[in-house]
């Protein structure tokens, strides 16, 4: 734009514009804490370009930098550029598809079917939750949290603030699913719930995919069909299949 100030949005396009660093910054979605080996490993790169990769990403602000000792891990920045990144892997068309073997094909359905997307539930568990949700007046046609909403997560111990820096409950659109799930505050807050009361469990180590446990199906039965979520198939959560 000549004769103004413009954001160097370019600049930024390109930072997002490298495999391994796309790649970095999908793992990292699951907001944990990252070595540089692990997230070479990740990559598939060496681990002195998955250090200059972190540079960028850094340099960009996407990303976070912690020490401990002398060790260097790295996290996503926060949820603002969690939500970049969820948005801008939503709006691609195009998915590339998973290797082949068995076990691939095994960790991507899992990864379908009930994963973390920062910290949040994504997947099919985390759309079905938000249709169950709506269907039942928790959360508005908007994705605001109503007032049964607030009374709900009372229910479960969760404790809102009165006066909340960023939205409570808002639509994130799921990049496998091409529906919205629900993201926000008290949307975290119930993923930290659900973790704390051992509702749902990691499929594997370092792995954002997690399933249901027969605990979680119990604590979520307002919500919830009967059904424990196992490796069937489907279940039903609310009226919708999954």
């Amino acid at each position: 734009m000549e004769g103004t100030s413009s954001p160097e949005l370019a600049a930024m396009a390109a930072v997002f514009a490298n495999e391994a660093r796309a790649t970095m910054l999908l793992v990292m979605l699951d907001g944990r804490a990252w070595t540089l080996t692990e997230l070479s490993n990740a990559a598939s790169i060496a681990r002195s370009s998955a250090s200059e990769h972190a540079d960028k990403l850094l340099t960009a602000g996407l990303v976070e930098e912690v020490r401990q000792g002398r060790h260097r891990y790295l996290r996503i920045a926060g949820s603002r550029a969690a939500a970049l990144v969820e948005h801008l892997a939503a709006f691609s068309g195009r998915v590339r598809p998973a290797p082949q073997s068995l076990g691939a094909q095994h960790r991507d359905r899992a990864i379908r079917d009930a994963r973390t997307c920062y910290r949040h539930l994504a997947g099919k568990l985390g759309v079905a939750l938000a249709d169950s949700m709506r269907e039942q007046g928790l959360i508005a046609s908007d994705f605001s949290l109503s007032d049964r909403g607030r009374v709900w997560l009372e229910r479960l111990g969760i404790e809102l603030p009165t006066r909340p820096n960023r939205p409570l409950t808002r639509p994130c659109l799921d990049w496998t699913e091409r529906r919205e799930h629900v993201a926000g505050l008290a949307a975290e807050l119930l993923l930290e719930t659900c973790r704390e009361r051992a509702w749902i469990e990691p499929v594997a180590p370092r792995s954002r995919a997690v399933r249901l446990t027969a605990a979680g199906q119990l604590g979520l039965s307002g919500l919830l069909a009967p059904a424990p979520w196992d490796a069937a198939p489907t279940a039903r959560i609310g009226n919708a299949e999954i």
